[in-house]
């Protein structure tokens, strides 16, 4: 397939839906907050749960792809560390910098674009790799986030246990370990299934939402260094923690690289404004946001090449 093809199939859907989102946020003043809460709460649980119970994937490969997020997420916490010291960055810029190289957008972004590229294989690698992602946004990202400004981040990271993804990642892989999944003609999974799907295009317009309040107004050096870090250096260490893994399946190595190369999660300045302090020179909720939005709108480029690369074979 071209590359026109692999954007309009792939990138093209994903780009659409959230310009939606972004006009009705900047235009028609939507509030993200309420849509976010039936994600959180109802859409997204049933799309794990789902998608993990019908997911052909096995207990092996699960294993692969949990190692595969957490060995990339180590590699690339020690890379943004060392670029950011030896680039003289200090608190609290330098834990805004870590976490926005170091945490994609695997959510809102990453699951409607897998499965756009990868179809249900992509879809149920997705919500595995978004609840593993929000483990560690909830604890490692609150602590890199909070570290310097005083406060007790060890106690923020206690919220983990409201995450309802947490909950049906585990009981899914539960059922099914027990071997009572429902028929997929059941009433129950219908409706799982139903609110599923739902939550593809929500999570786009929330996106478009979410980026319509980003002010890209700070081209500082450090967000550059930081999108170069995302879109162009985390792909490679992606591919090279997959193949050290040694994936039986390709096309889920394939996708655990493809969402680890998205781009910077929003959650980040979610968690940079809760949790840091104002800089004197550049505040990191700034840096963040731009930094954001700069990789949300240079990944339809990387991304395009990415699944080029991905759905050809040239890369895994």
């Amino acid at each position: 397939m071209s590359l026109l093809g692999i954007f309009a199939s792939a990138i093209l859907p994903v780009v659409a839906v959230a310009a939606v989102g972004f006009f009705l946020g900047r235009y028609e003043g939507v509030d993200p907050d309420a849509l976010n809460t039936v994600t959180v709460y109802v859409l997204a649980p049933a799309l794990v749960v789902h998608s993990l119970t019908t997911s052909a994937l096995g207990g092996g490969t699960i294993v692969q792809v949990v190692l595969t997020v957490f060995a990339f997420t180590a590699a690339m916490l020690v890379v943004a560390e060392l670029v950011g010291r030896f680039s003289g960055y200090s608190e609290p810029l330098l834990g805004a910098f870590v976490l926005v190289s170091i945490f994609p957008n695997t959510g809102n972004y990453g699951i409607p674009l897998a499965d756009f590229a990868f179809g249900p294989t992509g879809r149920s690698v997705a919500v595995l790799v978004t609840a593993l992602q929000g483990v560690m946004l909830y604890t490692l990202g609150i602590y890199v986030a909070a570290r310097g400004s005083g406060g007790d981040a060890l106690a923020d990271m206690r919220q983990v246990f409201g995450v309802p993804l947490v909950y049906a990642v585990v009981a899914a892989l539960a059922v099914r370990w027990l071997g009572v999944v429902p028929a997929e003609s059941s009433t129950l999974m219908q409706t799982l299934e139903l609110l599923g799907n739902a939550s593809i295009p929500v999570m786009l317009l929330i996106l478009g939402i979410q980026l319509s309040s980003v002010d890209g107004t700070d081209a500082v050096r450090p967000v550059g260094t930081a999108s170069g870090l995302r879109l162009l250096l985390a792909p490679v260490v992606a591919t090279g923690v997959a193949l050290l893994v040694g994936f039986s399946n390709p096309t889920v190595a394939r996708v655990v690289v493809l969402l680890l190369a998205t781009p910077t999660g929003v959650t980040t300045l979610i968690l940079v404004g809760a949790f840091s302090e104002d800089a004197e020179r550049l505040a990191p909720g700034e840096f963040v946001s731009a930094t954001v939005l700069l990789t949300t709108l240079a990944s339809v480029l990387t991304v395009t090449l990415l699944v080029a690369a991905l759905q050809s074979g040239a890369v895994l």
